[in-house]
């Protein structure tokens, strides 16, 4: 099974598309010939971005600002991927956030605003996108999750379990469709979400790190090979394996031995 990237004039939507995996994302999708859809806060990073990419692969980039953490932001985007005119052919939902804080004594509208972000976006655009692929009969739905699904550490980790969960009922619901769901689970990415997030990252050695354009190459071969997961790097997969059969006690240790400033998980 191919992507659709053999179809001409095949669209891509990213969220979380000015950093890390996301620009990730959309360098590799725009180097398959995709013309992409480009969603983030920063206005300016994005315009920026879109005559970076646009140049270098000559593909068309449509900037798109928006806070996923808005309704009504979330609505517009919503309203771009269901767009019958204007159809789009893969959906990756990469925006993720970190509260910087613990649950318990914690700020109550942080958590909201990361729930937006990491479940209710996801919920409400894949659900915008995926009704005209499969009445196309081809696309696919890329969800960014994390190692962290699988260890019990707080509300990120619960958004994380969430988006797994989520990506492989949507794999079953969509067979036979000709539309696909991915799941990435990495493990510590290089990216500016640790900095944002107040890690320290000395605080982990080189070999627990992976790097964006390596593991957006790994899903891509895993959305090609019709796979449901891509948890990339060996070091992870063998983790992945370890903690599916660990003890939920164990787990629950773990999640509060994890180094953290205010708040330190793999993404």
């Amino acid at each position: 099974m191919t992507t659709t990237r053999d179809q001409p004039g095949a669209v891509a939507l990213v969220t979380g598309a000015s950093s890390g995996l996301g620009a990730a994302f959309v360098d590799h999708l725009a180097a398959r010939g995709y013309e992409v859809v480009t969603v983030a806060r920063d206005a300016d990073r994005l315009a920026r971005q879109a005559e970076a990419v646009g140049s270098r692969f000559g593909v068309n980039v449509e900037p798109f600002a928006a806070d996923l953490a808005d309704q009504g932001a979330r609505d517009l985007v919503a309203r771009r991927l269901s767009d019958p005119d204007r159809p789009v052919d893969v959906l990756v939902n990469s925006a993720g956030m970190s509260t910087h804080q613990r649950f318990v004594g914690g700020d109550l509208a942080a958590e909201r605003q990361a729930l937006d972000v990491m479940v209710t976006s996801v919920l409400e655009l894949t659900h915008a996108a995926v009704g005209g692929m499969v009445a196309r009969g081809r696309g696919a739905v890329i969800t960014v999750s994390s190692v962290a699904a699988w260890i019990p550490g707080g509300t990120y980790s619960a958004a994380k379990a969430w988006e797994l969960t989520f990506g492989q009922g949507l794999a079953d619901e969509l067979a036979g469709t000709g539309v696909r769901s991915l799941v990435v689970c990495p493990g510590y990415v290089r990216t500016e979400f640790h900095e944002r997030a107040g890690i320290d990252v000395e605080a982990l050695p080189d070999w627990m790190w992976l790097d964006p354009p390596d593991v957006v190459a790994q899903a891509l071969v895993d959305l090609d090979a019709g796979r449901v997961v891509s948890v990339p790097g060996a070091l992870y997969r063998a983790a992945r394996l370890g903690l599916k059969l660990a003890p939920q006690r164990l787990l629950r240790g773990a999640g509060d031995r994890r180094p953290r400033s205010t708040g330190q998980v793999p993404r």
